[in-house]
């Protein structure tokens, strides 16, 4: 049911809407098309799902954070209800209640409805051509914190039928922030609310990454004598350092499945990149060479890596498939590309690429071999780091003066600054898993 309700929103959904409703053709378009801006909708006034009911003074929050959310998608353009003819063309929450004629001749695509028992929750979005229903749910006892909560959830749920992508509305981010002249691991979530401070461990942590199922964070803590690989458990919040057999040096690690991760380490004095077993230990090496290799970056599927080396001369980009053992160089201009991030499908990296004007992020197609720059400062952005659906992209920027992180787009949409407080961010890495 959901596949014909997806191919029927694709066929249907991005239509360009004339006045005279009757003579509109339907136009297909791609939503992840550069720079897509077709898609109109509106929030309908909440109302209460039984006859004498009330509406609860979390149906504000609700429609603020919803609102919010919805503002970082470049497809979507909020109609505000002060635009509709005749005000509030609904009288309830399903399409038997709602005249939809006002919203076509506003050039309303989308019409969602949001209904109240109590602290239970109905929201509805509705396609104003057919009045066909695009995503229903129901959520019980939404109320104080989980107001919010439900609000992402739904979000996500409604972008995925859009898009036939997971959303990230929910999805954490991990970075690094200074604290003086030590610097920490903090998580925060894309639209800048709860962040949360995870190290405690002074010194320097850096190169922070989720594991694929989110129940970990991997990083490197360099203290005063030595460098270790730090484990953090969601689960129960504490933090494992490791580092025997590991060498002087553990730099840049990455979680290739939930249990082995890749890291670069000079344990025969040059730095390589090896595979750590389930118990942190050496397995085998993954890439070797007389240069430094570092910054592994991993697809879903852990049979693609794309790392930097310095084999070419120079820092540059590289693909390894771990099935066929075939290497190849991606990067070909410049004289320094660094690190590399693979999204999830396997199909783009997203890299630092220095420039005259500074540092710039650019993406690398791997399907059609075209590259595009996606920042354009000021200052100079570096470390991206791809969202769950392959579409957003995190990264560091020094525009503002000092290092903040930032959500574009792989069309290179205007970038969004996120919330993180005081001090400088950077080393971005999403939380990518599909289930949270």
């Amino acid at each position: 049911m959901k596949t014909i309700v997806r191919c029927t929103l694709l066929t249907a959904l991005l239509l360009l809407v004339s006045a005279v409703f009757v003579s509109a053709a339907p136009l297909t378009v791609d939503i992840y098309g550069p720079g897509q801006k077709l898609v109109n909708m509106t929030i309908l006034p909440p109302k209460p799902l039984r006859a004498g009911g009330s509406v609860p003074t979390d149906a504000a929050e609700f429609e603020r954070v919803v609102k919010n959310n919805l503002s970082y998608i470049p497809f979507l353009q909020d109609v505000p209800m002060s635009q509709m003819l005749g005000g509030d063309p609904s009288r309830g929450v399903k399409a038997r209640d709602i005249n939809f004629k006002p919203l076509q001749l506003a050039k309303v695509d989308l019409a969602m409805t949001v209904g109240w028992n109590g602290s239970n929750l109905e929201a509805r979005v509705y396609e104003t051509f057919s009045g066909r229903l695009i995503v229903g749910k129901a959520y019980g006892q939404v109320q104080g914190k989980l107001v919010t909560r439900v609000a992402d959830r739904f979000c996500s749920v409604l972008l995925e039928e859009l898009s036939g992508k997971k959303g990230f509305f929910d999805s954490p981010i991990a970075f690094v922030k200074q604290l003086g002249k030590s610097k920490e691991i903090y998580t925060v979530l894309p639209q800048g609310r709860e962040l949360t401070r995870i190290t405690k461990l002074g010194g320097f942590n850096l190169s922070p990454t989720w594991s694929p199922d989110g129940s970990k964070i991997a990083f490197t803590h360099i203290g005063a004598k030595k460098h270790t690989l730090g484990i953090w458990d969601s689960k129960t919040g504490k933090i494992t350092l490791r580092n025997n057999t590991l060498g002087q040096t553990v730099i840049s690690p990455v979680f290739v499945d939930n249990r082995q991760i890749a890291v670069t380490l000079n344990k025969t004095g040059q730095a390589d990149i090896y595979l750590l077993d389930d118990e942190y230990k050496p397995k085998r090496t993954l890439v070797k060479s007389s240069f430094i290799d570092v910054s592994p970056s991993f697809d879903r599927s852990g049979n693609l890596m794309t790392f930097t080396s310095g084999r070419a001369g120079n820092p540059h980009i590289y693909l390894l498939n771990l099935k066929t053992g075939n290497l190849r160089r991606v990067t070909i201009t410049g004289k320094y590309n660094t690190h590399p991030c693979l999204s999830p499908d396997g199909r783009y990296i997203a890299y630092t690429h220095r420039t005259a004007n500074g540092h710039r992020i650019f993406l690398h197609d791997l399907q059609s071999g075209r590259e595009k720059q996606l920042t354009f400062g000021p200052g100079s952005d570096e470390y991206p780091a791809f969202g769950p659906d392959g579409y957003f992209v995190a990264f560091a920027s020094s525009r503002s003066g000092e290092y903040k992180l930032y959500l574009t787009t792989r069309h290179g949409d205007t970038p969004r600054q996120l919330k993180t407080g005081n001090g400088p961010a950077f080393a971005p890495d999403w939380d990518t898993s599909l289930q949270r």
